[in-house]
C-alpha cells in the first residue's frame, strides 16, 4: 500500500489530478534540487501564487538529488498537490487551503539522469532552487565529473552548469540564478566557492570559470516557515473536506519571509513581491537574520527552560500563561528589540508576529524539544542581545539575566543516562539533551551551592567563549534567582521578580 490515505470512504475518492485543477502550461523556468515538504510549502506555494497574480510565467521542476526514496506519489498526482498553511490570522485561527499547480514534472537524478540532465540544455530554464539539508553544501574532493550524476549537490550542480555553458557555447545570458535556502550562513557564497573548487579539481577550463562568475549569479537566502509536513493524523478528515484524495498534502503557518542578498539585481526576473508576498531583495541580509535568531530564536531559547520549570509543555500553554507572556514581551521589546539596528518599526512588528507565531492552536511546539542543545544556543541567540544591553544601558538585562539563571536550574541534575543529564520537575523526571562535555559539567557542579555553582557555568569560557561573572552584577543576579528558584520553586520566584 503507497503511503498516503486509502481507506474508508475514500477508497472510492479520486486522486488530485491536472484535469481536477485545470492545470496551465508554462515555460519551465526553476529547477528546484529536493522535493520535500518545505520547499513545497514555501517556494513552491510563492511561485504558485506569484503565477496565478499574472507576475511571474514559470513552472518549477523538482529534482530527486538523493538516491534512496520514490517520485511515486507525485506521479500518481501528477504533480499536483495542497498546502494548508494554519494558524492565526487577522486575530482568529483559519486554515487556508491552495492546490499548487506550478510544478510540471519530477525527475530522479540518479535512474533518469538523461532526462534530469536534458533539463541544463533548456532555453527557459533560468532558477535554481536547492534544500538538500545543512550537510549538503559541501565539497568532497572524492567526488567525480564522470559519475551520472556526481554524489554531492555542488557536484551535480558543477556538471549541470558545465553542459549548460557547453549547449550555449558560453552565452552570457544563459547563466543561472541560484537560490538556495539550506540552513547555513551565506549559503550562496558557501555554494559558488564549492563549484568554483570542482571546476578546478575537475580541470574544467578557464572559460567556464568566467563564464560562473560572469554570467551566474549566486544568492545567500535566509527563509522562515514553519511547515509540519504531512498531516498523518488528520489526512482522512482533511481529504473528505477536500472532496478529493491527496497523498501529498503538506501543512505549515501562514508567516513566511525570504530574505535574498544578490550582488545583482534580480528583482525584476523575480518579482515576487509585486504578487504581495513577502519576499525581501537586499544586499546585505544580516540585519535579517540577526533579527530573526535574538528576537525568534533568542525568544524562544530566553523563555522555554523557565517555563518548562513553570509547568507548561508546550509553546502555545506559555502563551496562554500570563506570567509568562509578559516575560516573553518584556525580554523582546525591552532588552532585545533595542540592541538591534533595522528600523525600530520593521523590528516591532516582526516581534508581533513572533507573537502570533507562538500563539498558534494548531503546532504543538514542545519546550523539552527546544532545550535541545540550550547551553549552545543561548550564547548564540541571547547572548549577543545580552551584551549588547549592558553595553548600550550600562546595567544588567533582568530578564535576560534571569533566562540565563533558569538555564542553570534546568540543567540541574547528577545522573547521566542513555546520553541524557537526568532532571526533576515536580518528582517527575526529564532529559536534558546537550554536547557530552556539558552534561558532565553540569552532573559534577548543579548539586553545589548557588554561589559556587553559579560562578563556576558563568566563569566558564567554554561556554560562552568569555567569563560572563567578569560582568559587573551579573553573578550576584544569577546567584540570587537561582537561590530563589531552589528555595520558592520557579513559578513562585518568576512571581517575586516579575510578578
Amino acid at each position: 500500500m503507497k503511503s498516503g490515505v486509502r481507506k474508508g470512504d475514500l477508497a472510492a475518492m479520486e486522486l488530485l489530478n491536472r484535469q481536477k485543477t485545470g492545470k496551465k502550461e508554462r515555460p519551465v523556468r526553476v529547477l528546484q534540487f529536493g522535493e520535500g515538504n518545505f520547499l513545497r510549502a514555501f517556494v513552491d506555494y510563492m511561485i504558485d501564487i506569484a503565477n496565478e497574480k499574472g507576475e511571474f510565467d514559470g513552472d518549477i521542476v523538482l529534482v530527486k538529488p538523493i538516491e534512496f526514496g520514490t517520485l511515486e506519489r507525485f506521479h500518481d498526482q501528477e504533480c499536483q498537490y495542497t498546502v494548508q498553511l494554519r494558524g492565526i490570522v487577522d486575530g482568529e485561527p483559519k486554515r487556508i487551503n491552495r492546490i499548487v499547480t506550478s510544478v510540471a514534472d519530477v525527475v530522479d537524478a540518479y535512474n533518469e539522469y538523461e532526462k534530469y540532465a536534458a533539463f541544463a540544455r533548456l532555453d527557459t530554464l533560468r532558477f535554481i532552487v536547492s534544500n538538500t539539508t545543512e550537510a549538503g553544501i559541501v565539497y568532497d574532493e572524492t567526488d567525480r565529473f564522470e559519475s551520472n550524476p556526481p554524489k554531492t549537490y555542488p557536484g551535480k550542480l558543477t556538471k549541470f552548469l558545465y553542459e549548460r555553458y557547453q549547449h550555449f557555447n558560453g552565452a552570457p545570458d544563459k547563466g543561472l540564478v541560484m537560490l538556495p535556502v539550506e540552513l547555513i550562513d551565506d549559503n550562496g557564497i558557501r555554494l559558488k566557492e564549492c563549484v568554483l573548487k570542482f571546476a578546478a579539481l575537475w580541470k574544467l577550463e578557464d572559460a567556464f570559470t568566467a563564464w560562473i562568475n560572469d554570467a551566474c549569479v549566486f544568492t545567500s537566502t535566509l527563509v522562515d516557515r514553519i511547515v509540519t509536513g504531512y498531516p498523518r493524523d488528520e489526512a482522512e478528515e482533511l481529504c473528505k473536506e477536500f472532496g478529493y484524495q491527496d497523498n501529498l498534502i503538506v501543512t505549515g503557518e501562514p508567516f513566511a519571509l525570504w530574505v535574498i542578498e544578490s550582488a545583482k539585481d534580480i528583482s525584476g526576473e523575480f518579482p515576487l513581491p509585486k504578487a504581495g508576498l513577502p519576499v525581501i531583495f537586499t544586499d546585505n541580509q544580516k540585519p535579517y537574520k540577526q533579527r530573526k535568531v535574538r528576537i525568534l530564536n533568542g525568544a524562544h531559547t530566553s523563555f522555554v527552560l523557565a517555563s518548562y520549570l513553570c509547568g507548561n509543555d508546550i509553546v502555545l500553554e506559555s502563551m496562554n500563561d500570563e506570567l509568562i507572556l509578559n516575560f516573553i514581551k518584556a525580554t523582546i521589546f525591552d532588552e532585545v528589540i533595542p540592541t538591534l539596528t533595522l528600523p525600530k518599526k520593521d523590528l516591532d512588528e516582526f516581534a508581533e508576529a513572533v507573537l502570533t507565531r507562538f500563539n498558534n492552536p494548531y503546532v504543538k511546539h514542545a519546550h523539552l524539544s527546544i532545550s535541545l542543545n540550550s547551553v549552545s544556543k543561548w550564547r548564540a541567540r541571547c547572548m549577543p542581545s545580552f551584551l549588547g544591553y549592558i553595553e548600550k544601558e550600562k546595567k544588567v538585562p533582568a530578564h535576560l539575566t534571569f533566562s540565563l539563571a533558569a538555564l542553570l536550574a534546568f540543567y540541574t541534575g547528577t545522573e547521566i543516562r542513555d546520553k541524557a543529564l537526568i532532571g526533576h520537575r515536580d518528582g517527575e523526571e526529564y532529559n536534558i539533551m546537550d554536547d557530552a562535555a556539558v552534561l558532565e559539567f553540569f552532573a559534577a557542579n548543579s548539586s553545589k551551592e548557588p554561589k559556587e555553582f553559579a560562578h563556576a557555568a558563568l566563569a566558564n569560557t567554554d561556554f560562552w567563549g568569555q567569563d560572563l561573572s567578569a560582568l559587573a552584577g551579573v553573578e550576584d543576579a544569577v546567584v540570587s534567582y537561582l537561590t530563589d528558584i531552589r528555595v520558592m520553586g520557579m513559578r513562585k520566584t518568576m512571581e517575586k521578580v516579575f510578578g
